[in-house]
């Protein structure tokens, strides 16, 4: 697609399944804020829900809406802005990087160093995962067991199994369950039959459960599995997200056990950050490798694609990104 000058190319989720490659103007940075020219985008399970078009969902998005997971290069600072300085190329937290730029606060933003130079870096979920994996209290010497084995499982499990925990990795598809024992789980068991799991999850425990559990679907049956897997005094983290109803929990079983119920989503910024920052020291470094579990790129005239595969996941799908020339 052609653009003028001084616009570019930004999608728009027109209605239900329906996105469209627009021209729009591109946007200039305030005061406090710097303006990113894209490389990447990840694509997010949750970007599933708005755009099979649910009642709370409402169209036109913003251009670039839905978008969350960007990465690229500071090519503008407003007024006020010490760093990043242009030419930075950052990750960054945002709402509109379904678009070929988008300006957010500079705080917002995390300077990317060289060791990860030309490597795409969807920093939002690896930021996500390292809040999660805090807020669960993970120590050496527990078993955690993590239901739903994609992007955020795979990471948590590298995360829990280096900590010197004990990792159940239990998700519907092989492949998922072959990702898990890659990035350090112990144990995988295929999430088929609900009693089957908490038989095979009480074996390995001697009937204690486990001291945590992650729940990362997002849907009902995994969340009543989690609870009856969680050992007395444990923690339940709820990192799935669940937006396409309310949920119904045993509130008599959960009281019984005494457990610590967390919901892991963090909405601070300043946490927000913390997990970004620790995520690419961490991939820097070479202690996290992500790149096995970026599947798939697409271009931004093929975000449809991308979300049919992110919601039908095709074998060895794990993560969509979309590319930006």
């Amino acid at each position: 697609m052609t653009v003028a000058h001084g616009a570019m190319r930004a999608a728009v989720l027109t209605g239900p399944r329906r996105f469209a490659v627009t021209s729009v103007a591109v946007p200039e940075p305030g005061e406090g804020e710097v303006r990113v020219r894209l490389e990447g985008c990840g694509v997010c399970a949750s970007n599933i829900e708005p755009w099979e078009g649910p009642e709370w969902m409402r169209f036109p998005t913003a251009p670039g809406g839905l978008g969350h997971e960007g990465w690229g290069v500071v090519d503008a600072v407003g007024a006020g802005v010490a760093a990043p300085a242009a030419g930075n190329r950052v990750a960054f937290l945002g709402a509109q990087s379904f678009a070929e730029y988008e300006v957010v606060p500079a705080a917002a933003t995390a300077v990317l160093p060289p060791a990860l130079a030309g490597t795409p870096f969807p920093g939002e979920p690896l930021g996500c995962a390292f809040n999660i994996f805090r807020r669960s209290r993970i120590e050496a010497g527990q078993t955690v067991a993590i239901i739903g084995i994609g992007f955020l499982g795979a990471v948590l499990c590298r995360l829990a199994s280096e900590a010197g925990a004990r990792v159940i990795a239990i998700s519907r598809r092989e492949e998922s369950l072959a990702l898990a024992r890659r990035f350090g789980a112990t144990h995988t068991i295929a999430m088929h039959d609900h009693h089957a799991i908490i038989a095979q999850v009480s074996g390995p425990t001697d009937g204690a459960m486990c001291e945590r559990v992650i729940e990362c679907v997002g849907k009902q049956w995994p969340l009543d599995l989690a609870g009856e897997l969680v050992g007395t005094g444990g923690v339940l983290a709820v990192a799935g997200y669940h937006q396409d109803g309310p949920r119904q929990v045993n509130m008599q079983g959960w009281n019984w056990k005494g457990i610590d119920v967390v919901n892991a989503h963090e909405r601070d910024p300043a946490v927000q950050m913390r997990g970004l920052r620790e995520a690419i020291d961490a991939v820097a470094s070479g202690r996290l490798d992500p790149s096995p579990l970026f599947s798939a790129t697409y271009p931004l005239e093929q975000l449809d694609e991308a979300l049919i595969a992110t919601r039908d996941k095709p074998g060895g799908f794990v993560k969509a990104l979309v590319a930006f020339s």
